[in-house]
């Protein structure tokens, strides 16, 4: 999409919106990374969102290449469908648009953006910085009116994106029953974004249960698979729990792992072994979180029987 190829309607004019809102003012700012690109930092998280290598490249890094999303997209007859967990200043998803487009070489194609958030107030502080974050800029339409209509419809070359914006407690959503595909814009994901604030701001989003009510989502027909910045043991526990296949992530910025994990085993390039289980069942760091609170321990028996059984290390596979 070209920047400024739309009007912008005064409605939906990114700048208002911040001004009217005195939360977006106060509660993030730009912070200058040190190799030289601009992101944003949540001031109540106490939290700089892409700190490592800035929000472009982590994103493609960690969820476009990673999660081979041009090639998944071109190969899908269906409509493909992103769930972004997370949406912040929406650099992931932005990126993800961006890199898919450009992908396509004129071929059509459809994308399904599904974006949660508890607020667009970073979504709107990256729409008055659009001048120093730079990936906003040629969409501020469509951005604009997620933030308004919470969905917009819009093209990019050749792909046509349909992005759908829910606000609200994402542990809450999934706590749900799911909902019929036909009657509810939640329709199971080819890939997850999952990047919510660490486990130590934000505890609620990574809980064994969490992950749980994430899988039940999933359509076990169709291949999903989810990437996250983090390698804790913690983390990687309480998604085998909820039912994924999990793996060791390519490094992202600063960090020299991140995590993939998949409802399928073949989606993962190096999944974790029975050495990764047993540095799990000596780590006092390894059980996951079932309250949104906190804390670190040690596994407890029951989740080491658990772990045990899970046909990831029921075969034959590399022992990392």
């Amino acid at each position: 999409m070209e920047r400024g190829a739309n009007a912008l309607p005064d409605l939906l004019f990114p700048a208002r919106l911040v001004r009217q809102n005195s939360a977006v003012q106060t509660g993030y700012r730009l912070v200058h990374l040190r190799n030289g690109v601009y992101s944003v930092r949540s001031l109540a998280e106490d939290e700089t969102f892409h700190p490592g290598i800035g929000p472009v490249a982590e994103a493609e890094a960690l969820y476009v290449r990673q999660l081979g999303l041009p090639e998944r997209v071109r190969e899908t007859r269906e409509e493909f469908v992103i769930w972004d967990v997370g949406l912040g200043g929406a650099a992931n998803a932005l990126t993800a648009i961006r890199s898919v487009s450009e992908a396509l070489n004129g071929r059509p194609a459809r994308l399904r953006m599904i974006s949660f958030d508890r607020t667009s107030d970073a979504l709107a502080f990256a729409l008055e910085h659009v001048d120093a974050l730079r990936y906003p800029a040629g969409f501020e339409v469509p951005l604009a009116e997620l933030v308004q209509k919470h969905s917009a419809k819009f093209g990019a070359g050749t792909l046509e994106v349909e992005w759908d914006f829910v606000i609200g407690d994402f542990p809450a959503l999934l706590a749900k029953p799911p909902l019929k595909t036909q009657n509810s814009k939640l329709l199971p994901p080819h890939a997850v974004l999952f990047d919510p604030h660490s486990p130590g701001k934000n505890p609620a989003m990574w809980t064994a249960s969490l992950f749980a009510g994430l899988f039940r989502r999933l359509d076990p027909q169709r291949p999903c698979s989810l990437a996250t910045f983090t390698r804790s043991t913690m983390v990687r526990a309480a998604l085998l729990l909820g039912g994924f296949f999990v793996g060791v992530g390519h490094p992202s910025g600063l960090k020299e792992e991140t995590t993939v994990a998949a409802n399928r085993s073949e989606l993962l390039d190096e999944p974790l072994g029975r050495r990764w289980l047993e540095r799990a069942q000596r780590s006092a760091a390894a059980e996951p979180l079932g309250e949104p609170l906190y804390r670190q321990a040690p596994l407890s028996p029951e989740t080491r029987e658990r772990l045990q059984r899970h046909s990831q290390f029921s075969r034959t596979l590399p022992s990392r």
